[in-house]
């Protein structure tokens, strides 16, 4: 008996981390985008009218960043659990 919980290797519940992964980057995608209009309306609010430029560079800095934030923190989730971070940990015990 398997007392392990399914990982990457089985082919469904792969497709179901993934698509867990992906749902969740989406919401990301949707808060950066957000937090992106609201940065350019007060940054237009302090500033005055802003040019093109800083308009879109304000918004691909924002979007950017959160939505590396939130692939990264994401990433970590999906390898905490599918089992990916304990088999390192035993591989690495077996090494000693």
């Amino acid at each position: 008996m398997n007392d392990q919980p399914p990982g990457l290797d089985d082919p469904d519940y792969a497709r179901f981390a993934w698509r867990r992964f992906r749902r969740i980057l989406t919401w990301v995608g949707v808060v950066g985008l957000i937090a992106a209009l609201v940065s350019v309306w007060a940054l237009g609010r302090i500033y005055g009218p802003l040019g093109w430029v800083a308009t879109l560079a304000t918004i691909g800095g924002v979007v950017g960043t959160v939505l590396m934030a939130g692939a990264l923190m994401g990433l970590s989730f999906l390898s905490s659990g599918t089992g990916h971070d304990e088999i390192v940990d035993r591989r690495e015990d077996h090494e000693d």
